[in-house]
């Protein structure tokens, strides 16, 4: 069961925001173990953060949405995925600089989530943050409900990567579906798919096929 605040509004973000939001995401992504595995040098891993959330939020911004809360608390960055991915042909390149030297582990968890990524109509929760200071106080569950509350009245399916058991726990209680995990390298941080099918007769459907491009490691 959870429980969902009603203290909190949840609102389109606009660029106004960014000098509040960037912060508060690069914080919450600079810590843990896919942190560690992307950034391994400590000093390093608040400044590549901010780096990558710079350009993230503005590609939510420009082609996706950004919700965040009357506080701004918490941010997440939703993107109307169709069949075929989206063309983006410089995408790559702002990564790169975005992140400088650790371009290449940020370029390989990049492939990954495309190659697994559900080609049929969805919506797709690319990220979803919590100022560190907010956690726990469902902040998370706010921003989830908000969205799916729009997904819910068109019937339209969800889909996320959670990159922790507790990220894939609470996203299970708000109706997701966790596919066999995957991982960018041998000894890289797992990742889960995740999938909120559309419901039919109160039952909501079950994951996807798995992307024919994709092919699971032996």
């Amino acid at each position: 069961m959870v429980t969902i605040r009603t203290d909190l509004t949840v609102r389109q973000a606009t660029a106004d925001d960014v000098p509040a939001l960037l912060p508060m995401l690069a914080q919450a992504f600079s810590t843990g173990t896919v942190a560690e595995w992307a950034v391994p040098e400590p000093a390093d891993r608040l400044e590549v953060f901010t780096g990558y959330f710079r350009y993230m939020l503005a590609l939510g911004l420009r082609h996706g949405r950004v919700d965040t809360t009357n506080d701004l608390s918490g941010a997440a960055i939703w993107y109307r995925r169709d069949e075929t991915p989206p063309p983006h042909p410089d995408h790559l390149y702002g990564l790169e600089e975005a992140t400088g030297r650790y371009a290449p582990k940020f370029l390989l968890l990049d492939a990954m989530f495309e190659a697994r990524h559900p080609r049929l109509p969805h919506a797709y929760l690319a990220y979803i943050a919590v100022h560190p200071a907010a956690q726990t106080r469902g902040v998370g569950s706010a921003l989830l409900a908000h969205a799916h509350e729009a997904l819910d009245m068109e019937n339209l399916p969800a889909y996320l990567e959670a990159s922790n058991p507790r990220n894939r726990d609470l996203y299970t209680h708000h109706g997701y579906e966790a596919g066999p995990p995957m991982q960018p390298t041998s000894a890289g941080p797992p990742f889960w798919p995740m999938w909120r099918g559309q419901l039919n007769g109160g039952v909501r459907a079950s994951f996807p096929p798995p992307n024919p491009y994709y092919r699971r490691p032996r």
